[in-house]
């Protein structure tokens, strides 16, 4: 009896016997046990103190009977009848108390999975409205705690919220598309889509799957924005390839193809209003980048198209500078214009543009109007050019007709000096045998010219490295033009 009573945690046994000593070691034990145990914890009591913990309770358990066979106890009867049925229920003590144990340390561990679970999605929070670059590391250690609740605590209950919190991962990463931020949504439904290679099935279900539409939409969405687009980050062609490549059976891949049409027509329509053809060509010279850049053959024809459109709005562009009195880019323009399409019906007025553009450029009255596209009919005058100077010159000339022509280097002739105080120096040029001086012949219909000479540094020159003149040719008439330098002595 005393033995079983010493069971009870609670060292009854020696107060029966009077040993307070013994009865002090079993309280003292037992209430390290409970300071150590409580409150219970994930962890538990180490494995070490419970076994100790239970050969201490056998070793006072065997020295209470052993001192109960010894003592002489006078004990009454009715007592003698309780204490055995009293022992009994106090081992009850030490059961139910590792059973409440038990439970508290359960309940532990499911706080402990709930923190996980709230750290989790304070994690998905905190990387909402980042840039995904930065925030992908952030939802992918989100993601690894919901599928370590969902599938090695899927019992507990924050095992059993996994499949909600799942719901708002997607519609936190989705949150881009549904704010129709296209661009900006491409990659994080790539991220959810490819989370059936990554993450348990079963945890995911059909979830994967619901990316697809919305992520063919955004990369068609985000790549028809970036067509015209210069410098477009994405540009159009990677967007709408990530497409024909992921979604090629899809409606939005077979939307690609009118889209660019619609868009190459909207900019040649543009062309066509000529307020900014020269934005225009380079919104239509992006695109067409973008289109040679794409794979799909469903895009060549759209590709000729955005060619021949860019090839118009270059022309459009020039005339648009020359008429602008932007001389010095409608020179340029319309040069690259007749190297890059020399076979163009337009190629011979881009390079008379180009030649009215660089007289205009040192006489602005020759550009008060572009010159013809074509030549005029009816007769035409004779103008004899010599060259007496040294060096090799270039006449450009525009009018009524619009051309250049190059007069090699006169190899005797040399400048002619004159005095400093000398204001109009009466100079007798081409005035030798004609053989002298390198000649070539214009013929020119009738009207208002303007001419432009330049040759090559000649030293100090009064006329300079070019110069420019006006000459009115009249019906009838034949006419010489003779090129020289001067110098001051």
């Amino acid at each position: 009896m005393v033995g079983l009573l010493n069971l009870s945690c609670l060292g009854i046994g020696y107060v029966l016997l009077r040993n307070w000593i013994g009865a002090a070691l079993c309280w003292i034990a037992t209430a390290a046990l409970l300071v150590i145990a409580l409150p219970a914890d994930v962890d538990g009591v180490p494995l070490g103190l419970l076994v100790g913990y239970g050969v201490f309770l056998l070793a006072v358990a065997a020295d209470g009977a052993r001192r109960g066979l010894r003592a002489n106890l006078r004990i009454g009867a009715s007592f003698r009848r309780l204490a055995l049925p009293l022992a009994l229920v106090l081992l009850a003590v030490p059961a139910g108390g590792s059973l409440a144990y038990g439970a508290a340390r359960d309940e532990a561990k499911e706080q402990a999975l709930l923190e996980r679970l709230s750290v989790a999605d304070g994690l998905v929070t905190s990387a909402d409205g980042l840039p995904f670059d930065k925030a992908e590391p952030i939802y992918r250690k989100a993601l690894a705690d919901y599928q370590d609740l969902g599938t090695e605590h899927a019992g507990s209950r924050a095992g059993k919220l996994v499949p909600a919190r799942l719901d708002t991962y997607y519609e936190t990463l989705s949150r881009p598309y549904a704010k129709k931020a296209f661009c900006a949504a491409v990659a994080p439904l790539k991220h959810l889509r490819g989370l059936a290679g990554t993450v348990d099935k079963e945890l995911l279900g059909t979830r994967p799957a619901k990316a697809d539409e919305p992520l063919a939409e955004s990369l068609f969405q985000c790549g028809t924005d970036a067509l015209g687009v210069e410098a477009a980050d994405p540009p159009a062609s990677e967007s709408l390839n990530a497409l024909y490549d992921t979604f090629p059976k899809s409606p939005q891949a077979t939307r690609v193809e009118p889209a660019v049409r619609a868009a190459i027509k909207t900019r040649t329509t543009a062309l066509t209003a000529g307020t900014a053809p020269c934005e225009t060509t380079g919104e239509l010279r992006a695109l067409r980048s973008s289109l040679d850049n794409m794979t799909d053959p469903a895009v060549e024809g759209a590709s000729k198209e955005a060619a021949g459109a860019v090839q118009k709005g270059d022309f459009a562009c020039g005339t648009h500078q020359f008429r602008s009195k932007e001389f010095d880019d409608a020179g340029t323009t319309m040069t690259q214009y007749a190297k890059d399409y020399p076979s163009s019906p337009q190629a011979a007025h881009a390079r008379s543009i180009a030649i009215a553009a660089e007289i205009a450029d040192e006489e602005p009255e020759a550009g008060r109007k572009l010159p013809p596209a074509g030549v005029p009919g009816g007769a035409r005058m004779v103008m004899v050019v010599s060259n007496d100077g040294p060096g090799e010159v270039e006449l450009l000339y525009t009018g009524p007709m619009t051309g250049k022509i190059t007069l090699n280097a006169c190899t005797t002739c040399t400048k002619y000096k004159t005095p400093v105080l000398t204001i109009s120096p009466k100079i007798k040029a081409c005035t030798g045998p004609a053989s002298k001086y390198p000649k070539a012949t214009l013929l020119l219909p009738a009207g208002n010219y303007h001419f432009l000479q330049k040759r090559a540094t000649t030293g100090t020159s009064t006329a300079g490295d070019t110069k420019s003149s006006r000459t009115k040719i009249e019906p009838g008439y034949s006419y010489t033009n003779c090129l020289y330098v001067t110098s001051l002595y």
